[in-house]
């Protein structure tokens, strides 16, 4: 009998369940208390499946980047189009502290290994489809994109591949959109705050790299410094943007090209 990580696990009824997704909550010591992780499983029979985890922005949970961004429909459509091998989609809340945790460590909650160390621990432990031998993968949006893009870099030992959309880049970005005062996002470390910070200290190790962020964007000229800086460091990265603002519409379209991506790598 494997040990679980966790005090407690519940895993959604497969009678009960559709399009592929399932939901999973676990009590971890990093959120003191229970985690909820929406989990695509695609069609047919599969092993040793690649893990995405996709991180929400601000004011969502694990079921917005299904319910809002159609990742999961968009995930199937591409595999049965044999344009990517089938992955699995791990799209966990960030924790749901405030507005948004910013996928960080504070207030006594590790929201950065509940991301990084708890996620892949608990589709590896109740998902037939995953295995130790799986690759893991990272993105997500707005904030979510700060929190892969810092996460990715930081613990760039465990993932094959990293992207961000419409990302947030600089802790201080948060409070664009948060009612929390800022003081509560501040680190002990740069590393912490700054995705160019972050990515410059573990350089050496990068996983392959890439985010991207619409033309009318109010963070496009964040993503459009944080290309630049990358540049003049040298560092491997693939940046684009596109038309479109901070929205769904914007999300849903261009996570086809995070999936694309993973899938070359």
């Amino acid at each position: 009998m494997v040990t679980s990580k966790f005090r407690t696990t519940e895993i959604s009824n497969p009678k009960f369940e559709m399009d592929g997704l399932r939901f999973i909550t676990v009590k971890t010591d990093n959120l003191q208390g229970r985690g909820d992780i929406c989990v695509f499983v695609p069609k047919g029979e599969h092993k040793d499946l690649p893990i995405v985890t996709l991180l929400h922005g601000v004011y969502g949970s694990a079921w917005i980047w299904a319910f809002m961004g159609a990742a999961h429909i968009t995930a199937q459509r591409l595999i049965d189009e044999k344009v990517i091998q089938p992955c699995i989609l791990a799209m966990p809340s960030d924790g749901l502290w405030g507005d948004g945790s910013a996928y960080n460590q504070h207030h006594d909650y590790n929201f950065e290994k509940w991301i990084a160390e708890d996620v892949p621990q608990a589709v590896l432990e109740n998902i037939p489809q995953a295995s130790a031998s799986s690759k893991l993968f990272i993105s997500g949006l707005s904030m979510g994109g700060f929190g892969a893009l810092r996460i990715g870099a930081k613990y760039g030992h465990q993932y094959s591949g990293v992207t961000g959309h419409s990302s947030i880049t600089e802790i201080d970005q948060m409070k664009l959109f948060v009612e929390e005062d800022i003081s509560n996002y501040k680190q002990a470390y740069r590393i912490d705050e700054d995705v160019f910070t972050a990515v410059l200290d573990n350089k050496e190790h990068l996983p392959p790299f890439r985010f991207d962020c619409g033309s009318s964007d109010e963070l496009i000229s964040y993503n459009r410094q944080l290309h630049k800086d990358l540049t003049v460091n040298n560092i491997p990265h693939e940046y684009e943007e596109f038309e479109g603002g901070h929205q769904w519409e914007y999300w849903q379209e261009h996570l086809e090209d995070t999936l694309k991506f993973f899938d070359r790598l």
